[in-house]
């Protein structure tokens, strides 16, 4: 397995960061919901990088990278819809065709938790999977999110609607803790 590391988001990575969605955007639209044709694009990446970075400036997200070893853009994780007054945020994470299966997505979703609950002080993260997303529903159940309720028509995925569900990870259960 390759080292990496897990970072924020900085303005000097849009470049590296349109490299990474272009050649992973296939694989991404075969899980999740395709993007604007617009997002990939330096301008539209830039936007999309700066956004990004002024939600984290407001408390509102904390968007992070993957890099390996060579300093090289291999993966996405974020906190989002962060909500200090409820404690709570949501989780979402994308990693590259050629490292899936390595158990970065893992390694991500525990530095988002250890970040939710050391940096943010929050009592618990929500995230939501396609039903049919075998891996991504692994990954979350492997770090203690529980399955809950069904979500009709969660994306469109190839031009077809499909279903989800949420998921629930109670970071203030007794006995929890994910510090790395």
């Amino acid at each position: 397995m390759s080292t990496h590391t897990i970072r924020t988001l900085r303005p000097d990575d849009a470049a590296p960061l349109l490299a990474f969605e272009h050649a992973n955007r296939t694989w991404f639209e075969r899980h999740i919901d395709r993007r604007p044709d617009a997002f990939y694009s330096i301008e539209g990446i830039q936007a999309h990088v700066a956004q990004f970075l002024n939600e984290h400036a407001q408390g509102r997200m904390h968007p992070c990278v993957i890099v390996d070893e060579q300093g090289q853009l291999i993966g996405r994780a974020n906190l989002k819809d962060i909500d200090g007054q409820a404690q709570t945020a949501e989780v979402g994470y994308r990693i590259g065709e050629q490292q899936a299966g390595k158990g970065l997505a893992t390694a991500a979703l525990y530095h988002l938790i250890a970040l939710a609950q050391d940096e943010w002080r929050l009592a618990s993260l929500c995230a939501y999977a396609i039903d049919g997303n075998a891996a991504s529903i692994r990954v979350l159940e492997r770090c203690g999110f529980v399955q809950g309720t069904a979500v009709p028509d969660i994306a469109i995925v190839a031009g077809k609607v499909v279903d989800g569900h949420a998921y629930a990870l109670d970071l203030r259960a007794a006995g929890v803790d994910y510090a790395l």
